[in-house]
């Protein structure tokens, strides 16, 4: 097996890295702290070829693969992880609909996304009563002369009030998956309201909504795929975004690691710098394994996928160990800080807030065990 990186994924790897370390982490904690969207940020990101990094050149991406998604995805949340969350959705509606929309799709939205005309992208399927058991949305879209009407409510929703286009899944049929459909939803449509920000424990600068459907009016041209069909591009999305999710983990695991050791480093108990006590080195050490293992299980998975092969196993794995793996990494970091890690002056009070949620959205930890435990009893 070959570990070493194409010349185009290094040049992408570096591009985000640059622009990371002189863009995004010098104002990440006012960000943070005003809860402020990233807006102009973003846009010098889609110059850069960072919301379309998967996504074919006809349609403004820059075709790099899935290696070089995941190897950015973990440099741009080492810097600010809400602005890595918002890149990850961006690209990820972008794929969806090249992957699954026709032509005329493609091309009012995709270049859109990648270009920066669109703020962001919002991918709508978690609703109040339906986040891991997704089948059982409660959403509708009925037939209503030569279009659709949506009502219901989605919940969660990264980037919903930014949103140039909504990917949303709604009940079109009876109940179970094979009861549910795709559409494309745009901010103008009527009927469509956005619920108020929600004020979150971390990744504050990343805007969180709810959807509100109240008779909203769709065309015939909005949905997405067959109808009847959504529940397949729903499950194939979230296996693509939780390669996204376990990069951004890592990258906020890695940002905390390094803070750590730069503390440990400079901080002094009796008589020498807390670097040279066993305990912290362990600490480190672990933090550093657990970090690299779960990298390369990530690059595995963007691997296969980029490949065209089978990569649901691999991207569970990798989500799991990752996101489980930086939150401990971020405990650790936030140890070694001491009382300094409780207060804004040092970012691993952050680095930890960050990273909590990344156990819980694109599958829970405990749903990708499930995943990992029917595929090895089927198998």
């Amino acid at each position: 097996m070959d570990f070493e990186l194409s010349e185009t994924q290094q040049l992408i790897r570096q591009t985000a890295r640059d622009f990371a370390t002189a863009e995004l982490e010098p104002g990440a904690g006012e960000r943070e702290r005003k809860g402020e969207f990233p807006g102009a940020l973003l846009r010098k990101m889609a110059e850069l070829g960072l919301m379309g990094v998967n996504v074919p050149e006809r349609f403004g991406g820059v075709e790099a693969g899935v290696v070089a998604y995941a190897l950015a995805m973990m440099e741009i949340a080492r810097a600010c992880a809400s602005t890595a969350v918002t890149m990850a959705v961006t690209n990820m509606v972008a794929e969806i609909i090249c992957k699954f929309g026709d032509d005329s799709q493609r091309q009012a939205h995709v270049p859109k996304l990648t270009s920066g005309a669109y703020p962001a992208g919002a991918f709508a399927l978690t609703e109040p009563g339906s986040g891991s058991d997704a089948a059982a949305l409660r959403t509708t879209a009925r037939r209503d002369g030569g279009g659709w009407v949506l009502n219901g409510t989605k919940q969660f929703i990264t980037s919903g009030a930014h949103a140039g286009v909504n990917v949303v899944w709604a009940r079109t049929g009876g109940p179970g998956p094979k009861g549910i459909s795709t559409f494309l939803v745009t901010p103008d449509t009527p009927g469509l309201k956005i619920g108020p920000e929600e004020k979150k424990m971390g990744l504050r600068a990343s805007n969180t909504v709810s959807l509100v459907f109240e008779d909203a009016r769709l065309p015939a041209s909005a949905l997405l795929g067959e109808e009847g069909r959504g529940f397949p591009i729903a499950m194939t999305a979230l296996d693509g975004g939780r390669i996204g999710v376990a990069s951004q983990a890592i990258g906020i695991g890695t940002a905390a690691l390094e803070a750590a050791v730069r503390y440990a480093k400079e901080r002094c108990t009796f008589g020498k710098p807390i670097a040279e006590h066993q305990a912290i080195q362990w600490m480190l050490a672990d933090s550093d394994t657990e970090l690299d293992a779960a990298r390369l299980l990530v690059l595995r998975a963007a691997w296969l996928k980029e490949r065209g092969r089978p990569f649901t196993r691999e991207a569970s794995m990798g989500k799991l160990v990752s996101t489980e793996s930086a939150n401990r990494v971020c405990a650790r970091a936030f140890q070694i800080h001491g009382g300094y890690g409780y207060v804004e002056d040092y970012p691993v009070e952050r680095y930890l807030r960050d990273c909590r949620v990344t156990t819980i959205y694109e599958g829970t930890s405990e749903i990708q065990r499930m995943v990992l435990a029917r595929m090895l009893l089927r198998d």
